[in-house]
């Protein structure tokens, strides 16, 4: 099976300001994040918007380049490939982006708009990519009918499944979902989310599922990332990180979900203040400046990535509740 991902030390910086006698800045959307995705699995990333997530998924696909660090796929090393060797390499990297209406050209058809990376990438002739997008319309629950109609014909729904065919037309191993039901109603979310599993167990495919909305990404990952100001806080299996989280961030984002049960209580931990500009990060912990648990070593020690016990080292944190 393949699409293993493994990244390593990723780091991204971006340069802010400058000009006439203004001195610029480097904002670090990345910093030093390292994870493993397995092949035929789901890594969920989460955090709240600004945290670097987006950033992250760029650099994986190789739309963004990284200051630092390694990106392997499959034993592939990404970072200094020719372009030529990038151009085949992308048929195995795809993407579905958060809105399905902006993703997609409002001038061209559905068929259009799937015959475009197979005729780009030169797959076949022209009977056989006809033919691979008919599959993909009844692989992603869509009519052979809405060939020659127009995005703006389509519901949210519809119009995400024909973005999930797009990024399954050149059959690739590995799949950025950048928010990609964040902008469809929690009815059709289910739906989207229920078909990506399903074609997940079809075809082996490995996802990186960028989300804000911890349920889903409860619903359909095998391991969990948390970020916060461009780092890893807290790495582990999908049950571990949301039925035993370690970090505070976590616990809090947790506690943040709302309950259908209204006896149900939640712990009170609300975090306090807004995130800090990723220009002037806090020293020691990043997280200090809003972590209810804070000792006085957070503001000058910068916590290291670690496991939380001997017993457990693949459920990783960053925090000095949990340094030897």
């Amino acid at each position: 099976m393949k699409g293993a991902l493994t990244v390593r030390n990723l780091t991204r910086r971006f340069r802010v300001g400058g000009g006439f006698l203004r001195r610029s800045s480097w904002l670090t959307a990345v910093d030093d994040v390292s994870f493993d995705i397995p092949a035929g699995t789901t890594f969920g990333l989460v955090g709240e918007s600004g945290c670097g997530k987006s950033t992250l998924g760029r650099c994986l696909l190789q739309l963004d380049v990284a200051d630092a660090g390694t990106i392997t796929l499959d034993e592939v090393e990404l970072s200094g490939l020719k372009k030529r060797e990038l151009f085949d390499l992308r048929k195995r990297m795809q993407v579905i982006f958060q809105d399905p209406y902006a993703s997609l050209s409002p001038r061209r058809t559905i068929a259009q708009t799937l015959l475009e990376p197979l005729e780009t990438h030169e797959v076949g002739d022209a009977q056989s990519r006809l033919a691979r997008v008919v599959e993909l319309l009844k692989l992603v629950g869509l009519r052979e009918s809405v060939l020659h109609r127009y995005p703006h014909e389509f519901s949210g729904g519809q119009r995400q499944r024909v973005g999930i065919a797009r990024a399954l037309a050149l059959r690739p191993d590995f799949i950025v979902a950048d928010e990609a039901v964040s902008a469809l109603d929690v009815s059709v979310q289910s739906q989207v989310l229920n078909l990506l599993r399903d074609i997940q167990q079809q075809q082996g495919l490995s996802y990186l599922f960028i989300s804000h909305d911890l349920a889903v990404v409860q619903h359909i990952s095998d391991h969990v990332g948390v970020m916060y100001l461009g780092q890893l806080v807290e790495v582990g299996a999908a049950d571990a990180v949301f039925w035993s989280p370690k970090h505070p961030y976590t616990e809090a984002l947790l506690n943040a979900v709302p309950v259908a049960d209204p006896k149900h209580k939640r712990a009170n931990t609300a975090l306090q203040g807004d995130v800090p500009s990723p220009l002037q990060k806090p020293t020691g912990c990043p997280f200090h400046t809003r972590c209810p648990k804070v000792m006085a070593k957070c503001s000058v020690d910068v916590p290291q990535l670690g496991a939380v016990d001997a017993s457990d080292t693949t459920h990783l944190v960053r925090c000095h509740l949990y340094t030897p």
